[in-house]
């Protein structure tokens, strides 16, 4: 619930106007019924009139709460609020949970960006300054590019403005860009050796600090380089190496941002099922919509059809059915009167309720799920990188081998020794500058994206699909996940002398005039089947047992055994025919006509067509299928054995589903979890991987990591063959992006001097560098021929 901060800026200037008058406390004073100051009574203080009172207030916006909701703040009721203390936002490390921090910014173990620890609406700051930092690098990378290699695609820039001026340029594009934009990567590589945890930002700081410095010598210090670096009296820069590589590197973490950033958008459509207001229901009968962080415990609220319930209540008065497939994932409606409980977020189908609150704020129900969902994804440690894990080891490897050619050329190298030993150093680290290794993931995730959604398959991060890869155990939500998720009729039997269509033609005309949640069903299954309703006199909806009412003269019930019982109907010769039906998985009426049973129909969520095949083809690929439903035992059972799914899990809420991946994953399964509802979006999020059916709410959507066009089933089995092309092509660029440098680094540290006589010089190195990159991207590119 929102906190009652008010305007500062608004109290400051009050504050400054009695300054100015003195601070003269003389005359009454009056407090503020939104925030509690005081404020002195004067002509000019600002005012409203409610029930006969007059109310001071000391700034617009506490004027502007009042009016927005009067009798609220008037009747002294807000002061069951409480005085609750701003909770400031707190900032960890995903990777590494005891990093707290009070302000966002990189982890100083592994330089990830830190991520919120509360559900935010705010936009990440680093993401935002990263696309920034990413356009500028853009932008001077081109020109750069242009101006160094224009001459191969038939564009001599350098040759028209001349070598000299285009040194100059390079250095004025270069040096914004390696002083202001990279200045991120150079904290996080200072930081990386502060705290002896060498990582990514360690070699990309080396590798563009060595290209741009030994760059600035290149061009202010031409005369110390010994001839063999010189090419017609000039030494070669390197200023568009270094801008490129920082330029690639923002591509790539803009890329893993915006993906960790779509995790506030499940938050955000978790808070956007609660309703901004609720109708308050006054002593006397008077009714208004008041802002919903004013509602309380104990207030009395209107819930009309079509409209969410505001908060967790009870309801006092009225007859409606409610879809709590919220809560529990099924699709239909549960009818609700006098004294059933109703939960925020939910919503109110056709009848009208009077309810009271008995859960605001953070103690409801949907709350609690917010929580859980942003709980799980703090809770679960994203992918560690693998150029992260090799780079523990490359890092100083190659500043090792950097400075041992260093003091090697120093000590036994030519006349003059220290610049060939400079040289030397400087062409290890920018061979070794991790320009690929920058590229190598989010490359191929860019391209299995896109492979992907053309199999109807959307990817999130790279996170989901290295899980996808490794899962062993799928637990599947039943409605809309493996079914279609919304009630058919499925069966008419006819008993005694009446037909299956007359017994159709009386439940349809009986349902037409129903706001029975299986009424639309029985209607449409009667019109699909060519059955036209007649009309109805009489008509009586008996709460939980069923419909009664008269058809072409006859009185026809409809409804469960309770109902017959009342009517004096005997149905003890057709309790075998319902239960039959009901181990199938479905719901059965009786249908009685002028006092005689006439006949039985059901209604049923019908299984897709396409489940029974993808459960056995992803048990061909070892994993076990749990299925876990809000359903009853009995239905989720009937389900179950038509699918010859491995094991069921019956009358589970969202935090049981969550409470069953936990309790898997301390047994070692690694999971994934595949629903559709809102109250699957714990699970999908705390499972090692969360696949939302796209037919299903927004906020599963976001909360998974892969989701399903069209809700077909078989898209897991999609998504896991291309999980498992897609990790093999991450470790093949990853490779691509070590080896060149692994050959690279001993060649450019001297080795082969003594016997030849050769010298790599740095452009040979960037060269170098640059063909791992055009290797990783070539490998990636053949993502889009995967055969799914």
């Amino acid at each position: 619930m929102a906190e009652h901060s008010h305007d500062h800026h608004d109290h400051s200037s009050h504050d400054h106007d009695r300054q100015k008058n003195g601070d003269k406390a003389d005359g009454p004073k009056a407090k503020d019924p939104v925030c509690g100051m005081f404020v002195t009574i004067r002509p000019e203080a600002r005012s409203r009139e409610q029930g006969g009172e007059t109310f001071y207030f000391c700034s617009d916006n506490c004027v502007a709460k009042f009016e927005a909701d009067p009798w609220f703040y008037a009747s002294g009721n807000a002061a069951k609020l409480g005085k609750r203390a701003p909770k400031g936002t707190q900032w960890t490390c995903p990777m590494h949970p005891e990093i707290v921090r009070d302000a966002p910014g990189a982890c100083p173990i592994c330089g990830m960006a830190l991520e919120p620890m509360v559900p935010s609406d705010e936009p990440s700051p680093e993401l935002t300054d990263f696309t920034l930092r990413m356009w500028i690098s853009a932008a001077a990378a081109v020109p750069l590019v242009i101006l160094t290699m224009g001459g191969l695609v038939g564009l001599p820039v350098r040759d028209w403005i001349g070598h000299q001026a285009s040194v100059w340029l390079e250095f004025v594009l270069a040096t914004p860009i390696v002083l202001w934009a990279a200045l991120p990567f150079f904290q996080r590589g200072l930081d990386s050796l502060r705290n002896r945890s060498p990582n990514m930002w360690t070699l990309i700081s080396l590798g563009v600090g060595a290209a741009y410095l030994y760059s600035l010598v290149a061009t202010f210090l031409p005369g110390v380089f010994p001839e063999q670096y010189r090419m017609g009296g000039t030494v070669g820069t390197y200023y568009e190496a270094s801008v490129v590589i920082v330029a690639l590197i923002f591509v790539g973490q803009v890329l893993e941002l915006r993906a960790r950033e779509r995790t506030g958008d499940a938050i955000r459509a978790l808070m956007d099922l609660a309703p901004k207001t609720a109708r308050r229901i006054l002593a006397d009968g008077s009714e208004y919509d008041a802002p919903l962080e004013n509602v309380v415990a104990g207030d009395l609220l209107r819930v009309r059809p079509g409209d969410s319930v505001p908060v967790d209540a009870e309801v006092v008065a009225g007859h409606s059915a409610v879809d709590e497939s919220m809560i529990t994932g099924e699709p239909v409606p549960v009818e609700k009167v006098s004294g059933d409980k109703v939960t925020g977020g939910t919503i109110n189908k056709n009848g009208t309720l009077a309810i009271r609150a008995t859960a605001v704020g953070a103690d409801t129900v949907l709350s609690q799920i917010v929580e859980m969902v942003a709980g799980a994804r703090r809770s679960r440690a994203p992918i560690q990188g693998l150029a992260d894990r090799v780079s523990a080891i490359f890092v100083p490897t190659v500043v090792g081998v950097a400075v041992l050619a260093f003091l090697a050329w120093l000590f036994l190298g030519p006349n003059p020794a220290f610049v060939f030993a400079i040289a030397a150093a400087v062409s290890v680290l920018i061979i070794a500058c991790p320009c690929a290794l920058g590229l190598a993931t989010p490359i191929s995730i860019t391209t299995a994206a896109g492979r992907g959604a053309q199999a109807g398959v959307l990817v999130k991060d790279a996170e989901a699909l290295e899980h996808m890869a490794r899962v062993d155990t799928l637990i599947v939500d039943k409605t809309g996940t493996l079914t279609e998720g919304k009630p058919k009729l499925t069966d008419v039997v006819g008993l005694g002398d009446l037909t299956e269509a007359d017994v159709l033609r009386f439940a349809a005309s009986l349902e037409r005039g129903s706001e029975h949640p299986l009424a639309e069903a029985i209607v449409e299954g009667a019109r699909s089947r060519g059955v036209k309703p007649e009309n109805v006199t009489g008509f009586e909806a008996v709460t939980g047992k069923g419909v009664t009412g008269k058809v072409s003269g006859q009185t026809v019930a409809l409804g469960n055994a309770a109902l017959m019982q009342m009517a004096g109907i005997a149905v003890e010769a057709a309790e075998a025919n319902a239960d039959a039906l009901r181990a199938d998985g479905k719901t059965a009426m009786f249908v009685a006509v002028d006092g005689t049973l006439a006949g039985i129909v059901a209604v049923a969520d019908p299984i897709k067509e396409t489940t029974a095949a993808a459960i056995r083809d992803l048990h061909a690929q070892g994993l076990k299928v749990i299925m876990a439903t809000g359903d009853n035992q009995r239905t989720a059972q009937a389900v179950a054995a038509k699918l010859g799914i491995d094991e069921v899990r019956a009358g589970m809420l969202p935090e049981g589903k969550k409470a069953l991946i936990d309790d898997l994953r301390a047994k070692g399964a690694k999971i994934a979890m595949a629903g559709d509802g809102v109250n699957d979006a714990p699970a999908l999020a705390a499972a090692d991987v969360g696949i939302a059916m796209g037919t299903g709410a927004d906020v599963a959507v976001e909360s998974a990591g892969l989701t399903l066009l069209g809700g077909d089933l078989t898209g897991i089995v999609r998504a896991r063959k291309l999980a498992i092309g897609t990790l093999g092509n991450i470790k093949q660029n990853l490779f691509f992006a070590f080896v060149y440098n692994a050959a690279g680094v001993p060649i450019a540290a001297g080795i082969l001097y003594p016997v030849f006589g050769v010298v790599l010089s740095p452009m040979i190195a960037a060269a170098a560098m640059s063909m791992s990159s055009v290797s990783v991207i070539a490998n990636a590119l053949r993502l889009r021929r995967l055969k799914l």
